[in-house]
């Protein structure tokens, strides 16, 4: 598998890493369609290791996960325009991720009302006054939107991580225009 290029961006702290992937809101789902790429934007969730998303259980992501299950997904966070006298040395702060691995469906009911409880703790916390039931998830998966709902599981083969931080000074704001008139 393939490093960061531009070693410099390279982010290997974990801590860092395992916290931007779980407050990061949106993920792309990286997929190989016969000879064509296909991404999906996802909302995700990251837990023990693992990223798990969640959808309708037919449709073309799942077709063309059901004949390659190797996946790419990939996490961003822009965080605004780093200034600099030099036009050509003006650059982005940001932080991204890349998971490799495969993805699968998940079929234990257990896991799938974990993913589903930890991806309503993200994204609407607090909304649901009890714990999803496991008999909800069940019915969930089976019935919903005409079809089952689907929950998968990508487990890392290989995680890369790049970034370039805020330097707070030299953030770009329509105020902050240097060039003398």
């Amino acid at each position: 598998m393939n490093s960061v290029r531009y070693k410099v961006r390279e982010c290997k702290d974990e801590a860092r890493i395992e916290a931007f992937l779980q407050q990061t809101r949106i993920g792309y789902l990286g997929l190989v369609d016969g000879d064509h790429p296909y991404v999906v934007p996802l909302n995700y969730v990251w837990m023990d290791g693992k990223l798990y998303f969640h959808g309708a259980g037919d449709g073309r992501r799942n077709q063309v996960m059901s004949a390659n299950s190797e996946v790419c997904f990939t996490v961003c966070e822009e965080y605004g325009t780093i200034t600099d006298p030099v036009p050509a040395k003006t650059d982005t702060a940001y932080m991204s991720v890349m998971i490799f691995g495969q993805a699968e469906p998940i079929t234990d009911l257990d896991e799938a009302t974990q993913v589903l409880q930890e991806m309503m703790n993200k994204y609407v916390p607090g909304y649901h006054n009890r714990p999803l039931s496991k008999q909800h998830v069940d019915k969930y998966r089976s019935a919903v939107f005409g079809g089952p709902v689907q929950v998968c599981r990508i487990t890392p083969r290989h995680i890369t991580a790049k970034e370039s931080p805020v330097i707070a000074d030299s953030m770009y704001s329509k105020n902050s225009n240097s060039s003398s008139e």
